[in-house]
Formats: structure tokens, sequence, C-alpha cells
């Protein structure tokens, strides 16, 4: 199955031209690798989360991602509204991702435990927020890219819950 992934970056920088989105890249590549996935939308918005909101909801809704993968926001910054703006659109927390994310980041850095992203479903598509950082994504899009073919499955009705 060749599942189609949306990629959002939330950057006031990146938004206004001012940062290269290195992130994204990185998404990108582990996604067209790693998961064989197609990249069907990629934009990157200010950290306002009724612009994030509005994004996820286009993402999932018009371009019906199977999984649509943020970057960015998700720190305890004044601005970090990601986590925030994807509990708006989402109907249903997948709270072991994020825990997952986490639980692997923190081996190698313990301010992992910093992050405040989240996961959930909104109708048939899987949400994942990510760090804002390369290696951040890096070590987080890793430590669960193995089974998100699975997640995506299910969510899609294209695999039974409880295959062996």
């Amino acid at each position: 199955m060749r599942w189609k992934v949306a990629i959002l970056t939330a950057s006031d920088k990146g938004a206004r031209g001012e940062r290269e989105d290195t992130s994204a890249q990185v998404i990108r590549e582990l996604i067209e690798e790693e998961l064989g996935g197609e990249i069907v939308d990629y934009r990157i918005v200010p950290d306002e989360q009724d612009e994030i909101t509005a994004a996820l909801i286009e993402m999932t809704d018009y371009y019906q991602a199977d999984l649509v993968l943020t970057t960015g926001g998700t720190g305890l910054g004044p601005r970090d509204v990601t986590p925030e703006a994807t509990m708006r659109v989402i109907e249903r927390y997948v709270p072991g991702i994020a825990e997952a994310m986490r639980y692997e980041s923190m081996k190698k850095s313990r301010r992992a435990m910093l992050s405040r992203g989240l996961s959930g479903v909104r109708g048939r598509t899987l949400i994942i927020n990510l760090p804002g950082s390369p290696k951040g994504v890096q070590e987080s899009l890793m430590a669960i890219i193995d089974q998100l073919p699975h997640a995506l499955g299910i969510l899609t009705g294209q695999v039974g819950e409880h295959t062996v």
C-alpha cells in the first residue's frame, strides 16, 4: 500500500521565508524511503492555532491524507501551539505513539520529556506531532515508523485489528 502523507510545518520564521525547513525534508525522506509513502500536501504556516487547525482540517478532509505529520510548535514556548491546534481537530487520542517517541528520545536527551507533541485520529487520518528539530524528527519518527503501516491499515479498513 502506498500511503498518502501530508506534512505541516508550524514555524513563524519558516512561514516568513527566514528559515529553511530542514525538518520537513527529514520527514519526506523517511516517509518515502522507510514507509513508501507519497507526499500529497506540504505547507508551512505560522505558529497560530487557527492557521494550524485550518491546515490540518484541509489535509485530512480535502486531501484525505492517511497520515499527517506536523513538525514544530510542540515545546514550552509561548507560541508553541501545535498540540492545542491538533486537539481541536482530532476525534480520538492515540497516546501510545507520542509516549513511544518521547521514551526513545529520552534515551538520548532527557529534554525530550519537555515535548508536548500528541497523536490522534480525525476520520480515517492519523495525525502525529513531531518536534521541530531535524534530529528530533529523525529520532521520533524512527521510534514509531515500523508500527505505522499497521496503524494506517486499521484506520483505513485494509487490515483487521487483531492480525497475528
